[in-house]
């Protein structure tokens, strides 16, 4: 007997239902002799029904985190556990039969599609290599899932990526990312390459699917303005490691991080007369070649002393739900 191909939705999860539990995640990279320590040590659990925003400027190691959390990038070590299960304990058979249930959307929309195929042969891969249901129900499931991301069927199926805007090439990729069911979605920075406007639209798309799906979803993105407006929980990260987890209304309340704090300050602000106390971030990322000792925040950090040099933070709570890895917080001192 053949999987269903279009099942009932399922009912609502449980808040304390834990889906994903990372624990200590590291991923390094070799070049000859030279190392880089990309992810350092991250820790940190998602709830069913939860969206976790995971976000640092560029080269801060959230996008490896994320392809590391499906094993498209294997962990140096760590665990990064779905649902009771340690990934980097199973068979590389089991690995993909678990990774039906955890996929990913990319950061390219365009170059996440194959160029050379149709999208209604894209949007059927994964119940094509799975060879879930009959040749009908595998045509009536794309259907339904380009009408979710509203692609009409009709007029796209017969065509190629490359006659889609950036913006209908990630509704494709969505509507490919949800053939197989799946539970947990990473999202790898998935509005950055569109426009504005666009943008919102996508956002705005993912969290009506998340509803109607009853999605878990790891959000990874640059701009804390975004992440704040589709996660539950936000993770800072800061050079491969976490600096700061809270609730996105907490955080742009109290930041307790100066990492955190700077990123606030370099959100746009409509309003000319509008003053923050915030201070912006200063001087360059520091090379993942060589971090910093101790806290690898302090060589651009305005509150750092003598003590940050020499002995590195641990992520410890500082009000309920709220996670800090800093000797001097800015907050709950």
């Amino acid at each position: 007997m053949s999987d269903p191909v279009i099942g009932a939705e399922a009912p609502p999860p449980s808040d304390d239902d834990v889906v994903l539990d990372v624990d200590q995640l590291v991923v390094e990279f070799r070049s000859g002799r030279l190392r880089v320590q990309a992810v350092s040590g991250v820790s940190f659990t998602v709830r069913a029904g939860e969206t976790l925003g995971l976000v640092g400027e560029s080269g801060c190691g959230k996008s490896t985190t994320g392809r590391a959390l499906v094993h498209v990038q294997r962990p140096t070590s760590g665990r990064v556990t779905y649902r009771g299960q340690d990934l980097s304990s199973l068979s590389t058979r089991e690995l993909r039969r678990a990774r039906t249930k955890i996929q990913m959307i990319f950061q390219d929309p365009i170059s996440s599609l194959n160029p050379r195929r149709r999208v209604r042969d894209i949007v059927a891969e994964p119940l094509d290599i799975w060879k879930r249901g009959t040749k009908e129900e595998r045509a009536d499931k794309v259907r339904v899932m380009l009408e979710a991301v509203g692609i009409d069927p009709d007029t796209a199926g017969d065509r190629r990526p490359q006659e889609f805007s950036g913006g209908q090439c990630q509704r494709i990729s969505i509507a490919r990312s949800l053939m197989a069911d799946p539970e947990l979605l990473i999202c790898d920075e998935p509005v950055s390459a569109l426009d504005v406007s666009i943008q919102a639209q996508i956002l705005n798309l993912l969290a009506d699917l998340k509803a109607r799906f009853h999605l878990t979803m790891v959000f990874i993105a640059h701009d804390l303005a975004v992440v704040k407006n589709v996660s539950d929980r936000v993770a800072v990260m800061y050079l491969g490691k976490l600096v700061e987890l809270a609730d996105p209304d907490e955080l742009y309340r109290a930041a307790a991080h100066p990492y955190t704090e700077a990123l606030l300050a370099s959100i746009p602000e409509p309003d000319p007369a509008h003053r923050t106390d915030h201070k912006p971030l200063q001087g360059e990322l520091p090379s993942p070649l060589d971090p910093p000792s101790g806290c690898r925040f302090r060589t651009r950090c305005p509150y750092a002393q003598d003590r940050c040099a020499t002995e590195e933070p641990l992520l410890r709570d500082i009000a309920k739900g709220h996670r800090v890895a800093c000797h001097f917080p800015l907050v709950g001192r």
